[in-house]
């Protein structure tokens, strides 16, 4: 169980806000009852919201109402298959540039695309895709005390943005350790490839060759100097990695320095080539 310290709800920003608090704010925002929200707001910003906590998936939380005693409300959406996770976090491993990231403890700005290659949507579409109950005797739903609640985790999610994969089945800690587990995996395969080498040898299996660096570049056959042609790569590496994970003007110079090497050492390349 994860507990969150209620504050007063914070006013939005949206030019200085994260893209996930965006979203989640945006859905809110998407509600055609804007009255019954407002309320909710102001609900939040005066402090009724007395306590707030993960039970597994679930929001749970205590709002001050009317009455005497606090109003008990739950707030979920569906959450992902182990299936389904499963094939999440396959994903996220293969890109290195995210798995870096979020072992960083940094969310990356192009993480729905992975949720979305395998089928899913991170953050639900709508808010009749937010599931919620509350003890109060109001028949409409979202309530007052529901809604003060979604804006409330609107600024957790400014602060801990982890929050919207636990509401879809994840922890961090989970997901952080699942991910460590693949790269655990990962080199646990790269150290027995050569005996598989050699089993599939004894087995008459196919012939697998271990990779020599140092002969990498060679080659015994005479070439055509006329069909060899040297030409700088359209993208680099550079590119290919991404945004590095660290703060924006580390990142800059960490980057502007790589870049100023890849260029000297790639034209260094170009002339030993053409020489």
């Amino acid at each position: 169980m994860t507990s969150y310290q209620p504050a007063q709800a914070a006013d939005y920003n949206m030019e200085e806000e994260a893209w996930w608090v965006q979203q989640w704010v945006d859905l809110l925002n998407s509600y055609r009852f804007k009255k019954r929200l407002e309320r909710g707001r102001r609900y939040a910003r005066e402090g009724h919201i007395l306590s707030l906590e993960f039970e597994g998936a679930k929001v749970a939380a205590k709002v001050q109402g009317t009455a005497p005693e606090p109003y008990r409300l739950s707030i979920w959406i569906d959450p992902f298959s182990e299936e389904d996770w499963g094939y999440v976090i396959d994903t996220l491993a293969e890109k290195a540039i995210f798995s870096a990231q979020l072992l960083a403890g940094e969310m990356p700005l192009n993480i729905e695309a992975v949720f979305t290659a395998n089928g899913l949507n991170l953050f639900p579409f709508s808010l009749s895709d937010v599931h919620s109950r509350c003890s109060c005797p109001d028949p409409k739903n979202p309530c007052k005390h529901i809604a003060a609640v979604y804006y409330q985790l609107g600024d957790f999610f400014r602060e801990d943005p982890f929050i919207i994969f636990q509401l879809r089945g994840r922890t961090k800690a989970q997901i952080l350790e699942a991910l460590r587990q693949h790269r655990r995996q990962s080199k646990v395969e790269v150290t027995e490839e050569p005996s598989a080498h050699k089993n599939a040898k004894k087995t008459g299996g196919p012939k697998m060759l271990p990779l020599n660096l140092d002969q990498f570049w060679q080659y015994s056959e005479s070439l055509d100097p006329s069909m060899v042609v040297i030409t700088p790569a359209e993208s680099t590496v550079l590119d290919n990695l991404g945004t590095i994970p660290l703060p924006a003007g580390e990142a800059q110079a960490v980057m502007a320095y790589l870049q100023a090497l890849y260029q000297s050492v790639a034209q260094q390349a170009m002339m030993k080539a053409l020489s």
